[in-house]
């Protein structure tokens, strides 16, 4: 029975890891940022290709992200737009409530943020979630003192 059990298990570890999620990844070849958010959201066991450009000004306008929500990278994972530095807790739950919205975006590039990793750091800063008609609404807040 115990080798079943094992067979099991490695048969499920095996399973999740063939079918992780797809995310595409938009950034500046130059920005280092970038690549330590990808990396942290890789281990987190997305699979990401990442598409190195200039800008992503067209990106921005074709997924109705305006000045105050963009940031220095833009990712589209099953259908929905991450800009910024969006923290791996925050892009699960979006994909498993699946919220009538077109994304989550952590506006900037907080210091305190995931691939920022600035030590120490503890700036406050939101996730907003947002849609092509221009609503937002807060997803998400960290290191806001506690209410």
């Amino acid at each position: 029975m115990n080798k079943f059990k094992t067979l099991f298990i490695t048969l499920s570890l095996f399973a999740s890891s063939a079918f992780a999620t797809e995310m595409t990844l938009y950034k500046s070849p130059y920005c280092g940022c970038c690549t330590a958010w990808a990396e942290q959201v890789e281990k987190a066991g997305f699979e990401i290709t990442v598409i190195e450009q200039a800008n992503n000004n067209q990106l921005h306008k074709a997924h109705g992200i305006t000045q105050d929500l963009a940031a220095c990278h833009t990712a589209i994972v099953d259908g929905y737009v991450l800009e910024g530095h969006v923290p791996v807790d925050d892009i699960q739950r979006l994909l498993k409530e699946k919220p009538g919205i077109t994304g989550i975006a952590v506006p900037g590039m907080p210091a305190s943020s995931l691939g920022m990793d600035v030590p120490n750091n503890t700036d406050p800063y939101q996730v907003i979630a947002f849609r092509k008609d221009g609503k937002t609404s807060v997803y998400n807040q960290y290191h806001f003192p506690k209410k």
